[in-house]
């Protein structure tokens, strides 16, 4: 296939200040950090990456792609990144087993429930 996925573009008031953000809630490393882009990946060389550019609008609605984080322990990783400055959101998902949480910014995604083994 000739078609790699490259990288997320994430739209940001302070496309750093997330980008950072990001990079300690996943443990990824920065690979850019100029004022109009921020990227972070998993490693250096290993795609795909999460890249942050400025906007001047704020973010308004739900977002129409949302990001979704399988964890080992689905408790222990919500209470690590609401420790970091996430926060929980409702977008309707009413009792679900996943967890939907918002960045700073407010962009949501979703913590799944532990993999059964």
């Amino acid at each position: 296939m000739a078609l790699q996925w490259e990288q997320t573009v994430v739209d940001a008031a302070d496309p750093a200040a997330l980008g950072r953000w990001w990079a300690d809630a996943l443990g990824w490393v920065p690979v850019t950090e100029e004022p109009d882009e921020y990227e972070i990946r998993a490693a250096p060389d290993r795609l795909p990456g999460l890249v942050f550019v400025p906007v001047s609008d704020g973010k308004v609605v739900k977002n129409r792609l949302h990001l979704d984080f399988r964890p080992d322990d689905q408790s222990a990783e919500v209470a690590r990144l609401l420790a970091l400055g996430a926060h929980h959101a409702d977008v309707g998902q009413g009792d679900s087993s996943w967890v939907v949480l918002a960045d700073p910014e407010g962009n949501e995604f979703c913590v799944l429930s532990s993999r059964r083994r």
